[in-house]
């Protein structure tokens, strides 16, 4: 990975840390509903960056 990749992904994750962040403080109480939806868009952000930039390409 370039340097301007590994800038990229970390402004990508910080980015998503805060909007968790968000999501936990607004929260009235924390289900499987609040804890889905984190898993779920970590999933949906970080799969295709992962198979796009640190995968081994053959």
């Amino acid at each position: 990975m370039t340097t301007g990749n590994i800038i990229r992904f970390a402004c990508v994750l910080l980015l998503w840390l805060a909007l968790c962040y968000i999501l936990l403080t607004s929260a009235e109480r924390i289900d499987f509903n609040v804890v889905f939806a984190i898993v779920a868009s970590g999933i949906i952000v970080f799969v295709p960056l992962y198979k796009k930039y640190v995968r081994k390409k053959d």
